[in-house]
């Protein structure tokens, strides 16, 4: 992935859970976080977005395998999601360049790399967004869909966008989970 930082997680498994009397919730999958960021991936300054990310990934039951920065660049980003999905992880969260300006081509390169759009997901990112608030969020062309057995997910990139889209999604996703490993059965 050229142009693009890698940092690694720390999201494992019983992250918390000290006291030897709770268990560790169980984990549902890998993630990889893509921050589309011209700045952070100039180290212009510092991402304070993928952490966030990771600790909402975290809570609800993944382990965050990288959080991946990335300019605002359609290859750049096409090149982090293919990487994601040939390295076969379950959910690709994608944080910026989701609006209407001319850098805003997340969406557009996600479309490229998409088997099967998941539209009614990607609806109620935006309408719980705009309902709390985050503006950016309802006006975000973001997309979520399937490119083969990984779930990939557009956030447009505030805190309040972030903090409800993860929200609505975390428990959706187990089921489309569960329903692509039901893909290669019979």
């Amino acid at each position: 992935m050229d142009n693009a930082r890698a940092c690694s997680s720390s999201g494992g498994a019983g992250t918390g859970y000290g006291n030897g009397m709770e268990m560790a919730p169980p984990r549902i999958g890998r993630a990889l976080v893509v921050i589309v960021d011209d700045r952070a991936a100039h180290a212009e300054h510092q991402d304070t977005i993928g952490p966030l990310v990771t600790e909402l990934l975290d809570e609800g039951g993944f382990v965050v395998d990288a959080v991946v920065t990335v300019p605002g660049e359609a290859v750049a980003i096409r090149n982090a999601l293919n990487t994601a999905v040939i390295g076969g992880v379950d959910l690709v969260v994608t944080v910026g360049g989701t609006g209407v300006s001319p850098r805003d081509v997340t969406s557009d390169a996600t479309a490229g790399v998409l088997d099967r759009p998941i539209p009614g997901i990607a609806e109620a990112i935006r309408a719980s967004g705009l309902a709390a608030g985050a503006v950016d969020a309802g006006l975000s062309r973001g997309l979520v869909g399937v490119s083969g057995s990984t779930l990939v997910v557009n956030l447009a990139s505030s805190r309040a966008a972030i903090r409800d889209g993860m929200a609505t999604l975390t428990p959706l996703v187990p089921h489309v989970i569960e329903e692509l490993s039901g893909l290669d059965e019979g």
